[in-house]
């Protein structure tokens, strides 16, 4: 089994952030329209938190909280873990396991965002391969007319 970087994981994949005065909604929608899970919450060229799928279930929804008025400061997770590019992701999945959480903010050596890493990530060359064999059978059974 090869030893998949994080460094590599990242290339390509544009970085997400958020201001901590952006409402929950504003996030939730770019969230839904970028089909990622979380987002970064920076100020500056720092992170200062996290705001996740989680979050907006658990700290907003089922807390009754107004979307439109609630800001990502009030229910961000605040300094959250952090990775460095160079790390193998294994390592970063470990953080994830250990730490309870699904997502993990990518540092450049100066603490720089980079990007984001998702337990998802870890599926891979792996999931791209089901999806392919699951197109091949759904026009195998949609030439057959099922």
């Amino acid at each position: 089994m090869t030893r998949r970087m994080i460094s590599d994981i990242l290339v390509g994949r544009p970085l997400f952030t958020a201001g901590k005065e952006t409402t929950v909604r504003a996030a939730s929608r770019v969230m839904a329209e970028k089909k990622i899970g979380a987002l970064l919450i920076v100020e500056g060229k720092r992170i200062v938190g996290i705001f996740t799928e989680r979050d907006a279930l658990n700290k907003v929804l089922a807390a009754g909280l107004d979307a439109e008025k609630t800001t990502l400061a009030q229910v961000m997770v605040c300094d959250p873990q952090t990775i460095r590019a160079d790390k193998p992701l294994a390592y970063a999945l470990y953080m994830m396991a250990e730490g309870g959480f699904r997502h993990v903010p990518v540092v450049a050596d100066d603490g720089e965002p980079l990007g984001m890493l998702s337990a998802r990530d870890a599926l891979g060359q792996d999931i791209v391969e089901v999806e392919r064999e699951l197109k091949h059978l759904e026009a195998l059974e949609g030439s057959i007319g099922y």
